[in-house]
């Protein structure tokens, strides 16, 4: 679906930020990937690269940071066997390091105490249409408003969306990248915590851009504009545009590059929609909304998308146009 650019919601800790345009429920989708890591982390559990502190009660020479290894083990002193740490929660590592112990007849009864002194294995990257993107570790439970916050809040052309993917395993065992949709509405309205995502570590957060829909020819406010309550329509992109000015054409035109990669000319009665005896019409991202001149004449959809493409050189095209 494309989208449009967006309104703005104040929030108390995070300034003026853009709100979104469409209320669509959270939507989740699979794309098959090659992963090293085919399963997202569960909240607390550790993996390579992450520091670890060991302490073994009454044994100084085994008490030390140990940061578990590429193959997501850790090695401890007198201990020949490699102690697999990846995919467990520090108090499981106290049992499987205390369990070596005995086994190698390094300890009778030992204690064991793990905490994680650094967490390596669990970014969380957040780009997009926000104002300082970045990756952290999470190192608790971080929510999805607050790695929006993290990353300085949204900017003023944040889309209506917020994407959200992490690695996960189907079924079969094959591994896949899952991608959940979130209302950028929804996420900044703290009264719905059912939106605010709980992020475990390995997330990528994305906020796309929203798109713009520009208006030439015969109206008193010509160029790019953003919608802003999350949607767009002819009859909307006029009045946000000042209104028609005298000797509109009573058709109107929309210019529109489809997925195809193929132009299309979409008319429109734009005196009837403007007087409410026609249906509104609506504009996705980067249409081009020309209302000629009563005169008739009219620049071609090839013209019109060169003269867009270089530099958005509008205002001499607006010119042309209009006069």
């Amino acid at each position: 679906m494309r989208c449009f650019a967006v309104s703005v919601l104040t929030l108390a800790f995070a300034g003026t930020i853009p709100a979104q345009q469409q209320a669509d429920s959270n939507h989740v989708s699979a794309e098959a990937v090659g992963m090293s890591d085919s399963a997202p982390k569960s909240l607390g559990r550790l993996g390579a690269e992450d520091l670890v502190g060991v302490t073994v009660y009454d044994s100084p020479e085994l008490t030390r940071n140990v940061r578990v290894d590429a193959d997501g083990d850790v090695r401890l002193p007198m201990v020949r066997q490699h102690i697999r740490a990846a995919g467990l929660l520090p108090a499981e590592l106290e049992n499987a390091i205390a369990a070596a112990l005995i086994d190698e007849h390094v300890m009778v009864d030992p204690i064991v105490s793990v905490s994680v002194v650094e967490y390596h294995s669990r970014p969380i990257t957040v780009t997009g249409a926000v104002k300082s993107p970045t990756t952290f570790q999470a190192t608790g439970s971080v929510s999805l408003l607050e790695a929006i916050v993290r990353a300085g809040g949204l900017t003023e052309n944040a889309g209506a969306e917020i994407l959200v993917s992490h690695p996960s395993t189907l079924a079969g065992g094959s591994p896949v990248l899952l991608t959940e949709r979130f209302p950028v509405h929804s996420v900044m309205d703290i009264s719905d915590p059912a939106s605010n995502l709980k992020l475990e570590g390995g997330e990528n957060v994305r906020v796309p851009e929203g798109g713009r829909v520009f208006v030439v020819g015969n109206v008193k406010r010509p160029g790019p504009i953003q919608i802003t309550d999350g949607s767009a329509s002819v009859l909307k992109a006029v009045t946000l545009s000042g209104g028609l000015e005298s000797f509109s054409s009573r058709t109107a035109y929309i210019y529109r590059v489809e997925a195809t990669g193929s132009s299309n000319q979409i008319p429109v009665e734009i005196k009837k929609i403007m007087t409410m005896k026609s249906p509104d019409v609506p504009l996705y991202g980067n249409d081009t909304l020309y209302i000629p001149n009563s005169t008739g004449q009219r620049i071609s959809s090839k013209a019109l998308s060169v003269t867009l493409g270089v530099g958005l050189g509008i205002a001499g095209l607006l010119v042309y146009l209009t006069h």
